[in-house]
């Protein structure tokens, strides 16, 4: 085995924040958060979803950015490093092998809804969005799902965008990007806002936002709550381990983790009332739309609005970005690990898994044409069985692993040098609730998104 050291370092302070705020906004900030906001309540959801970002989200993230830092390698090499070194079992491997391939099963899928973004883009820029009604834009997006030539050629052209950025290397392509990238999405996003504030109901997107209701809690939308929030951060697909392996010596984990969870929510949150006040200030368009939230209702809103199809664009370039920034943390580990274990090159690796992260999304771009009526696994279409395998088994499990490994494996010398420069009150909460609380939760994510499904397979 290839030594494990691993020189490169972020070259900027802010290189790891932007680059894992990247990671962790994406599709599940601007298109999934409004609508299952829109579905559980309003203010009682976010208020569940904040507290589930502080015992679940944070401290697993800290330990995953922990165990890259400390082995200074990709997921795969760092864990088999990390048994090594606490004297492990060689079963915890599984963490980063199961993070690489869950990375690589999502970015196959994920390049395909990214890809809808650019045909919104286009659509935007070209008026189609004009006098859209509610039938009407539903018809423009299920002619964007039959047509498998057109689904196919974004699908390509993201995933050879992705590749792209990841062949440049490191500095160049990883570190690059990202420092134009977010500013970028920062700009775009404030700049719906602020339309948002001018010609949405905004007063009334707030009220829905952060008015607390105890009648909406229930544990229905706090399991939806828990789910998102481990989600929303990029856990458990070794992108963040990945990221970590850059991430300065001096630099405190905890404070950076706190910083990126609370840029990642603040982008949700900012997203959830821009998008809520434009529909609410469109007559006959609703909050709890579900998944059509964005390619369904938000086009109707920008079709009837002043300067709505510009403002329409941008908002498509802005999901697109946060979109391809996902996208390029998926495939670094496999990357990584291809460049570290075996020598191959940057630019060859990140073709060899982009090829087949494409041919594995083909199945996806089928699934909502000539495929749509196959059953895969458990009566599920080729892209749903590839998300639940990914988001509901692959993820939770290896978050769950993670915590349990960092908190109950990991010696306390090691810990201790990478949390030198955290403060002594986050060391006496992390560790408990990273060995007790967070598994739990995880664990409960864990159940409650495979049960459904077990028990049609086996009891209906």
């Amino acid at each position: 085995m290839k030594s494990l050291k691993q020189h490169t370092i972020w070259g900027l302070r802010g290189s790891f924040i932007l680059a894992a705020t990247g990671s962790a906004v994406g599709l599940g900030n601007i298109w999934k958060f409004p609508y299952i906001t829109g579905e559980n309540g309003g203010g009682a959801f976010v208020l569940m979803y904040l507290l589930c970002i502080a015992v679940i989200g944070i401290p697993i993230m800290m330990a995953e950015i922990l165990m890259g830092r400390r082995a200074r390698a990709n997921p795969i090499m760092a864990t088999a490093e990390l048994c090594e070194t606490a004297g492990a079992s060689k079963a915890w491997t599984i963490i980063g092998w199961m993070g690489a391939f869950a990375g690589l099963v999502i970015l196959s899928f994920y390049t395909v809804i990214a890809g809808w973004t650019l045909e919104y883009v286009q659509s935007a820029l070209s008026g189609k969005f004009a006098g859209l009604t509610g039938d009407t834009s539903q018809a423009l997006f299920d002619s964007l799902l039959a047509d498998k030539s057109q689904m196919l050629q974004w699908h390509t052209i993201f995933t050879v965008m992705t590749v792209a950025i990841l062949a440049l290397g490191v500095t160049r392509g990883l570190e690059s990007s990202v420092r134009w990238m977010m500013p970028l999405l920062f700009v775009l996003l404030l700049i719906l806002l602020a339309y948002a504030m001018v010609e949405g109901e905004f007063v009334t997107s707030l009220r829905f936002m952060f008015s607390f209701n105890p009648e909406d809690v229930s544990w229905e939308s706090a399991l939806v709550a828990m789910g998102h929030s481990f989600f929303t951060l990029s856990l458990g697909m070794g992108a963040i381990m990945a990221y970590g392996a850059y991430m300065p010596s001096n630099q405190s984990v905890g404070q950076t983790v706190m910083l990126v969870a609370l840029l990642d929510t603040l982008v949700a949150l900012i997203a959830g009332v821009a998008i809520f006040a434009l529909v609410f200030a469109t007559p006959g368009l609703s909050v709890g739309s579900g998944p059509g939230l964005m390619f369904v209702t938000l086009p109707v809103a920008f079709g009837n609005m002043s300067a709505g199809l510009v403002i329409g664009s941008i908002f498509f370039v802005m999901v697109m970005l946060a979109a391809w920034t996902s996208t390029i943390s998926l495939l670094e580990p496999g990357v990584a690990y291809l460049n570290e274990r075996f020598g191959l090159s940057r630019i060859g690796a990140s073709v060899l898994l982009g090829v087949v992260a494409w041919l594995m999304g083909l199945g996806s771009v089928f699934s909502f044409n000539d495929w749509a009526e196959k059953d895969f696994l458990w009566g599920k279409t080729y892209f749903d069985s590839m998300d639940f395998i990914a988001t509901n088994i692959m993820l939770p499990l290896g978050g769950v692993l993670i915590a349990l490994f960092v908190g109950w494996k990991l010696r306390d010398e090691h810990l201790l040098h990478e949390l030198k420069f955290e403060s002594s009150l986050l060391l006496k909460l992390w560790r408990p609730i990273l060995r007790y609380i967070s598994p739990i939760a995880v664990l409960v994510i864990l159940i409650n998104g495979i049960f459904p499904v077990m028990r049609k397979v086996f009891v209906e």
